[in-house]
């Protein structure tokens, strides 16, 4: 007997009654042929405006070039990767990278999640609201630095004024100067401007929801905690796991918001101002591309083991 929790597992063709596709007709093939001809345009510029500063940073980890005299450098192999290896600094900036990714991203699904169910319910107002969402996302990440910067100056910052006054600090904090507080406060600015992305995306996967399955487990007379994690929960999934895939990869490689609001500061520097420290303030080419290079590797790890482990299909969502 059908549940409405089965309502949600129904993903395949076959099981939704409809007939899997040939994959070797005539027509199919000619999809793909189309496909790839609309594709070839975009795979060539690609290839030129990322693929080669790609593969250009990766050569010039494997030797020492500067900036001094860029053309002028020699092969030193695996070198710039052993001084990584042992550089306290750069572990400092991947163990930030990684804390910040975790923690932002995790509070940030969790107020999208609440704030999209708030949203989706019929309520006066709820197309106001909806705009209002979206305004921190609208505004450049430079500039809500620097807004969130001035806010959180210890002589002048309203938020001082407001922890004063609410009575949760005895005297003014200094937010972003203070090695103990300043991550905590650059990842309270990135969850109040990228929240509404994560909003964004589970709202719209809550749109497309079929409301027969909600009118059915309203008639059984179910809780609707149970409904939750039992049937929306499941059916919003796959776009669930694109929003976190997307926020995890911008988190890994996060530079404006931390280097506008706190610099080259050890506390908080990530992967990517660190390597920018190496390649501009330090100009030595080869083992700031050598962190970049890592950088990469981290990032390209991680997608590979999210979607294998995770079990994303970009064309049908997760499994």
């Amino acid at each position: 007997m059908t549940t409405v929790y089965d309502a949600g597992r129904a993903t395949t063709p076959a099981a939704r009654g409809g007939a899997a596709p040939f994959r070797g007709s005539l027509l199919t093939r000619q999809r793909r042929r189309a496909a790839w001809l609309f594709l070839a345009p975009m795979i060539v510029v690609l290839s030129l405006v990322a693929g080669w500063p790609l593969l250009r940073t990766i050569y010039f980890s494997f030797t020492d070039a500067t900036l001094y005299d860029l053309e002028y450098h020699e092969f030193i192999g695996l070198l710039n990767f052993y001084y990584l290896a042992i550089d306290p600094h750069w572990w400092r900036a991947v163990w930030n990278t990684v804390f910040f990714a975790v923690v932002s991203v995790s509070i940030e699904t969790v107020l999208g999640m609440v704030i999209a169910l708030t949203l989706n319910a019929h309520m006066p107002g709820r197309g106001l609201l909806r705009a209002a969402m979206l305004i921190p996302w609208a505004i450049p990440t430079v500039v809500s630095a620097q807004m969130w910067g001035w806010m959180y100056h210890d002589l002048y910052g309203v938020i001082n004024e407001i922890f004063l006054f609410l009575g949760l600090i005895d005297q003014p904090r200094a937010w972003i100067a203070d090695p103990d507080l300043s991550m905590y406060a650059v990842i309270a600015v990135d969850v109040w401007k990228t929240t509404p992305f994560m909003t964004l995306l589970i709202l719209a996967a809550l749109q497309l929801l079929p409301g027969e399955v909600y009118e059915a487990a309203r008639v059984d007379g179910i809780n609707p905690v149970k409904v939750f994690f039992k049937v929306t929960l499941p059916l919003i999934k796959p776009a669930l796991m694109v929003a976190i895939i997307f926020r995890t990869l911008d988190a890994l490689r996060i530079f404006d918001l931390m280097y506008v609001l706190t610099g080259n500061s050890r506390a908080t520097a990530s992967m990517s101002v660190y390597a920018r420290q190496q390649l501009v303030d330090f100009q030595d080419v080869g083992y700031g591309s050598a962190a970049s290079t890592f950088l990469f590797l981290i990032i390209a790890a991680f997608t590979v083991i999210y979607i294998t482990v995770g079990k994303v299909n970009f064309d049908q969502g997760s499994k």
